[in-house]
């Protein structure tokens, strides 16, 4: 008896087909999604590029604070009182669907960038578990539209899950894991420990913002730094640790 998911899967197929990558049996740590959803998400890997892509837009207005004219200036919010050159450490979560988004249209065109695959899935990981975190015990709903604040944090999961699905077309070489390491370590000094640029660069934090402006002493910040650390730590050890059980699979 085919199961529901398989049913699912059957749909899918009929409109997106062609070979996907094989399964390697990796056990449930590093790959918890079933078989099926992970079928499903990389037969639909066009479509949630460009989810992911559309998102990414949607993510750089959301730091630009737009209104809905075009008067300038363009650039408001949190980018518009920054340089320049520190837009890429600010909008964390928008450069991370860049990557996933990026990730699946490179791994349809058969492109080797396993650094890309690497930073896609830190991204993931990292941001998509960071901010439900932050919204759900940090911030609290106050302060922001609701349909909004749930927005964020369904997304966000939603970014959790699509990580999962690199393992299949990935491979995580240490030198591609050593670039997202490296990549994502540099943005939690930089946002929360060694301001440069007329920094820290984190996401504006709700609960930080106080009469005069951002307190940065409140235990909000630490909170927000610690778990965006873990959670870097908690990427490198998942990556490594794929790596490691592929390897041993083909061994």
């Amino acid at each position: 008896m085919v199961s529901l998911g398989g049913r699912i899967e059957a749909v899918v197929a009929r409109g997106f087909d062609g070979p996907l990558p094989e399964t390697e049996g990796l056990p449930r740590y590093v790959a918890p999604l079933p078989e099926w959803l992970e079928n499903v998400g990389l037969r639909l890997a066009w479509p949630i590029a460009l989810v992911n892509l559309v998102g990414t837009l949607f993510g750089f207005w959301y730091y630009a604070g737009r209104p809905t004219d075009l008067a300038p200036p363009l650039v408001e919010g949190q980018l518009g009182a920054a340089p320049p050159l520190a837009y890429p450490l600010i909008p964390d979560s928008p450069v991370a669907t860049l990557f996933i988004g990026l990730s699946f249209a490179a791994w349809r065109l058969d492109w080797d960038t396993e650094w890309l695959h690497a930073l896609a899935f830190f991204g993931c990981i990292k941001l998509g578990l960071w901010t439900p975190y932050v919204q759900l015990v940090v911030n609290g709903p106050a302060g922001i539209a609701t349909w909004l604040y749930w927005f964020l944090i369904l997304s966000h999961l939603a970014m959790a899950v699509e990580a999962f699905l690199i393992h299949r077309y990935a491979s995580f070489s240490v030198p591609a894991v050593a670039v997202a390491a490296g990549w994502y370590g540099f943005n939690d000094v930089v946002d929360y420990f060694v301001p440069v640029l007329e920094g820290p660069h984190h996401t504006v934090l709700r609960a930080e913002i106080v009469a005069g402006g951002l307190d940065h002493t409140l235990p909000a910040h630490d909170l927000a730094a610690g778990w965006a650390v873990v959670l870097t730590l908690v990427a490198t050890f998942l990556a490594l640790a794929t790596r490691a059980e592929k390897l041993k699979r083909r061994g």
